[in-house]
């Protein structure tokens, strides 16, 4: 018992990291099993039977791929915004000395700190208050203005970590400011640009409360998500989540894979 004990202690880490990874994997192992459900009645909560029919028409149920292409241009859209802006701000809040800068660096922060219902009203009361007509736009603006403090933190974790006597010898070669900023500065923080990048489209994909309130009439594919659980969830929204999972389990590998082969060529 004592060398269970012993052996126990020194596979802890491993063994609550194991069971960590097993219990936010378990839902989404959940979704891919029942994508190849067949349900008898309308609601996809039961296993009845083993189908490929929702593979084969995953645009079978009515608006639910045009509230999908909707969330994903939004998305590729907020992604570009966020990014450029937040990349843009951390810069400037890590390179430059300014007044209330302190001030600003926390009011980017905010939105995080923030509940998003206080948010999403919030803005909902200024679009309202300036006549826009809630729509694409409000919630492509309401998505970059959540973004945006997600991209500056990881922006600006990754440029307080860059040596700036990389610049200096790039400076010292006589490469210009523009030649230095895309040849050594946008390479090193290259990494937290991506990172802020994939946390930024996953966020506004993924969004429900900010769209909620200040998408008027556009429908989204978490807002249908929503409104089909309410009649019946169809089984197509198991195929495209399992789809969207394996996507970002891809993207994700295949950044390791560059990642080992970098060091290798670097080693």
């Amino acid at each position: 018992m004592a060398a269970f004990f012993r052996w126990l202690s020194g596979k802890f880490v491993v063994i609550a990291g194991l069971l960590t990874l097993a219990y936010l994997l378990l839902p989404n192992v959940v979704v891919t099993v029942f994508s190849f459900n067949k349900p008898k009645g309308r609601f996809n909560y039961a296993w009845q039977d083993f189908s490929l029919d929702a593979w084969k028409d995953p645009c079978g149920v009515a608006d639910m791929c045009g509230s999908l292409s909707l969330s994903l241009q939004i998305a590729a859209w907020a992604t570009i915004g966020a990014t450029v802006l937040g990349t843009m701000i951390a810069f400037a809040l890590v390179r430059y000395r300014f007044r209330a800068r302190g001030a600003v660096s926390s009011l980017i922060f905010l939105p995080m700190a923030m509940p998003e219902v206080v948010m999403a009203a919030s803005l909902l009361t200024l679009f309202l208050n300036m006549g826009a007509q809630l729509g694409f736009w409000t919630i492509l603006i309401a998505h970059i203005m959540f973004c945006l403090s997600f991209v500056v933190t990881a922006v600006k974790a990754r440029v307080m970590s860059m040596d700036p006597r990389l610049e200096q010898a790039a400076q010292d070669l006589y490469a210009g400011p523009v030649q230095t900023f895309v040849r050594v500065t946008l390479p090193i923080a290259a990494p937290g640009i991506a990172a802020g990048a994939l946390l930024a489209f996953a966020l506004s994909f993924d969004d429900f409360i900010i769209t909620n309130f200040n998408a008027g009439s556009t429908v989204t594919f978490p807002m249908f998500v929503w409104g089909s659980a309410q009649r019946g969830t169809p089984v197509q929204i198991n195929v495209i989540g399992t789809a969207m999972f394996l996507v970002a389990v891809v993207l994700v590998l295949g950044g390791m894979i560059v990642s080992k082969r970098r060091n290798k060529q670097s080693a």
